[in-house]
């Protein structure tokens, strides 16, 4: 049995291969490796991944739909897609939304088009996110509230893509698994994260911004947690719902939100040093806050967070240092 994960050389789609190749599962990977963010730190991560026996790399855009036979042809063996690769951030879309109808509303169906074609597919899992909840009042985010107020293109792209799998799924019966994963973080994390930028920043010294005056609050979820949760998704394909649809949405999160000034300081503790602050107005796009209800990831996928911030964000501070210091990014 074979596993494609998409956007291999990404933050949480190189977590989850890694994760499934130290389990001796076999692992077909998929990355543009576009220039969105530093390109060495993806070769990186690849480089960690190519190690492994049994993971094949393509260098591929998803939204290509040579992308079906080809992967058809060479891998009819996959049994799971787990779809994680996408163009992430809430601000750059409002400078190039082109970016976002390419890959996440092109490359998801060309993805479901490829679940298609594979004969022995068992499930389709595939990243959403909490910025589907947009001006949502109501708190915790759960499921079952409707998303129908997105505040940036990202995140309505997201929503569609949850909106097309379930057409698919209905149109063609195959099991699929939306994630709405919400503010990730962790080791071998996004440059563009805030817990990248602000650790960055306090070590060389230069202010870092906080929006909205420090009043926001993040539903700060660790890396190991967010892998445990999508692997446990992989193996729990979902059963029809009321009309016989085999589509079902779960909230990632760590239930536990924190405010945004509560984080630098666990940062500056991490780090050993104070955060020079430059508070700003609200960003467009931005929420206010994040928290995710996830009773029903914890029903159906045994889905239970065990890092809290002041856990997780050492160890992030801990391979950031290793990074840049050991030569691993070269």
């Amino acid at each position: 049995m074979t596993k494609l994960v998409t956007g291999a050389a990404g933050f949480i789609g190189f977590s989850t291969a890694r994760s499934l190749l130290e389990s001796g599962e076999t692992v077909v990977g998929i990355d543009i490796i576009n220039d969105y963010y530093d390109v060495g730190l993806k070769m990186a991560r690849l480089r960690i991944l190519e190690e492994y026996p049994n993971f094949t790399f393509y260098r591929r855009d998803i939204a290509d739909s040579g992308l079906v036979d080809f992967i058809r042809s060479h891998h009819a063996d996959i049994t799971e897609i787990i779809h994680l690769a996408a163009q992430a951030g809430v601000r750059y879309s409002l400078v190039n939304p082109y970016a976002y109808v390419q890959s996440n509303l092109a490359g998801q169906v060309v993805m479901l088009e490829l679940a298609r074609a594979l004969p022995g597919l068992r499930n389709f899992v595939y990243a959403s996110s909490s910025s589907v909840y947009g001006a949502n009042k109501q708190s915790p985010f759960s499921v079952d509230h409707p998303v129908t107020r997105p505040i940036s293109l990202y995140a309505a792209t997201k929503r569609a893509d949850e909106l097309i799998t379930y057409t698919y799924s209905h149109l063609f019966g195959f099991p699929a698994v939306g994630l709405r994963f919400f503010t990730v973080y962790g080791p071998w994390g996004r440059p563009d994260m805030a817990t990248f930028l602000f650790t960055d920043a306090i070590l060389a010294g230069r202010p870092i911004q906080v929006f909205n005056n420090g009043e926001m609050w993040r539903d700060f979820t660790y890396i190991d947690d967010i892998v445990a949760g999508i692997r446990a998704a992989s193996l729990r394909p979902p059963g029809p719902d009321d009309d016989g649809v085999r589509h079902t949405v779960y909230n990632l999160g760590n239930h536990r939100p924190e405010k945004l000034t509560d984080m630098i300081g666990i940062l500056e503790q991490a780090l050993g040093r104070k955060a020079i602050i430059e508070f700003r107005p609200m960003q467009p796009g931005d929420v206010v806050s994040s928290c995710a209800d996830i009773e029903t990831s914890r029903r159906d996928l045994g889905f239970e967070p065990t890092t809290d911030l002041a856990q997780g964000l050492p160890q992030f501070v801990s391979w950031f240092r290793d990074y840049y210091t050991s030569g691993m990014k070269s």
